[in-house]
């Protein structure tokens, strides 16, 4: 029988790997804000129309997405806060892998479900654990 298990895919925090992640955090950043200030400008021509009819409801919604996408841009926010104080050759979780384990009669389970992870640096998987 076989399971998928989740394992995950650790960086070594490198100046270029910290440069990279600062770079992706900027830019989800800057799209987080273009997609609120579509929001805005959206919601101002609904609002310019007359004889929309539950208006409020309307108003509401969008201002649940752009209060949305602003928790997100202060997420990151306080990530790069975070990235700024990590010293360089940390371990820090980039993202989990789905991996495809076989599973038999008889096996350890323990040592089957055991901690696994690959470990990357600078783009390279440098230990796989």
């Amino acid at each position: 029988m076989h399971i998928i298990r989740k394992i995950p895919v650790k960086q070594i925090l490198t100046e270029q790997s910290k440069t990279k992640l600062r770079n992706s955090f900027l830019n989800q950043q800057q799209q987080l804000e273009q997609e609120c200030q579509q929001l805005l400008f959206e919601q101002k021509k609904l609002q310019r129309k007359s004889g929309v009819s539950q208006q409020q409801e309307v108003y509401k919604r969008f201002q649940q997405e752009i209060t949305k996408r602003e928790q997100k841009i202060k997420d990151i926010d306080f990530q790069l806060e975070q990235l700024d104080f990590l010293p360089l050759g940390s371990e820090i979780i980039e993202r989990q892998v789905e991996s495809l384990v076989e599973v038999e009669e008889g096996q350890d389970w323990e040592e089957l479900m055991n901690d696994k992870e690959i470990i990357v640096k600078d783009g390279i998987v440098i230990q796989l654990k």
